[in-house]
């Protein structure tokens, strides 16, 4: 029997106006008059997904979803060449999110984030304590260069065959500097040939394969077969992190304090690989009011039903807990 809610939809979205030529998409589901949260997707550029809804009661919940800047339903799409992406850093998607939270008329909010969308509500909650109720996050990240660096080096080791090709795919006189994977596939994401930029994105997101079949054997998302969804993912991804997602090494741990009085839980899979379980730890250490539960049978996937059903016990924690 599946952890999740049952299936719903929308009963309200729109597209918000930035003011700087950016619409973001948004929609709102469950309950209008119950507890509002705010779902952060991956990524970044994974876009806001069907099954995030159902992580929460809809009858108690009143759950806002938004595909960040230039992905999803959000216009304009990174998988236009012509898409300037120097407005998508993540503290435009900061600004967003409290534009979002005004537009909606909401005081306080429950965040829920997973991988970069757990670094997204640590930046933004960070930023804007008074309007966070509570937070749980899973697959946590902070975006440190240390975590970058690891996932398109470190897990070099346990993915030999996959590694090889990763780089192998890469054409002469294009590779970063010291072999920096994430310099040289942002270039090729953004080379004037079209075919050049879609093998970019699909050898991209064939090393990315790699630790998501070991995570989940059952297959990869439905939407890596489209080519627009693997052009407009990847290069959002080395968009943010050639650019250290714009983030001081470190900062979103050392400003974990501004967290104070904010409950959290923190779920971590004890196989994750593509997130290590020393981020969590690191996190729930500068972070008091926060619970780190490990779960011991996942990896990085929310498909997995032992962190699904965590996901869901969380929510529901907190559904059943006064309001801030």
């Amino acid at each position: 029997m599946s952890p999740l809610y049952p299936e719903i939809e929308p009963y309200d979205h729109g597209l918000l106006d930035t003011g700087d030529g950016n619409l973001i998409y948004w929609e709102a589901c469950g309950n209008p008059a119950g507890r509002p949260a705010l779902v952060l997707h991956g990524g970044p550029g994974s876009g806001c997904s069907a099954t995030a809804r159902r992580y929460f009661d809809p009858d108690a919940y009143r759950i806002i979803l938004f595909d960040q800047r230039n992905c999803g339903r959000s216009l304009p799409s990174a998988a236009d060449p012509g898409t300037d992406l120097s407005l998508n850093t993540t503290w435009h998607l900061v600004a967003d999110i409290e534009r979002l939270r005004t537009h909606l008329g909401i005081d306080t909010w429950l965040l829920l984030g997973n991988s970069w969308g757990s670094t997204l509500a640590l930046a933004y909650a960070e930023t804007h304590p008074s309007h966070v109720a509570a937070i749980v996050i899973s697959g946590v990240t902070t975006t440190r260069r240390s975590e970058i660096d690891w996932l398109y080096r470190g897990m070099a080791p346990f993915f030999p065959e996959e590694w090889h090709r990763f780089r192998q795919a890469i054409p002469p006189g294009v590779q970063g500097q010291d072999e920096d994977m994430v310099v040289a596939y942002h270039r090729l994401l953004n080379d004037p040939c079209p075919a050049t930029r879609l093998k970019a994105a699909r050898d991209w997101h064939d090393w990315e394969a790699a630790s998501i079949l070991l995570a989940d054997p059952e297959g990869l998302p439905r939407r890596w077969a489209d080519p627009a969804y693997l052009l407009t993912r990847a290069r959002i991804i080395t968009h943010y992190f050639v650019n250290g997602a714009w983030l001081e090494e470190g900062v979103l741990l050392k400003n974990a304090k501004r967290l104070s009085g904010i409950p959290g839980i923190l779920l971590q899979g004890r196989f994750d690989i593509e997130a290590p379980l020393v981020t969590a730890w690191e996190l729930a250490r500068a972070w008091p009011q926060s619970e780190l539960r490990i779960i011991a049978r996942a990896a990085h996937s929310t498909s997995n039903p032992d962190m699904s059903a965590a996901i869901v016990a969380a929510i529901d924690r907190f559904r059943d807990s006064p309001q801030k």
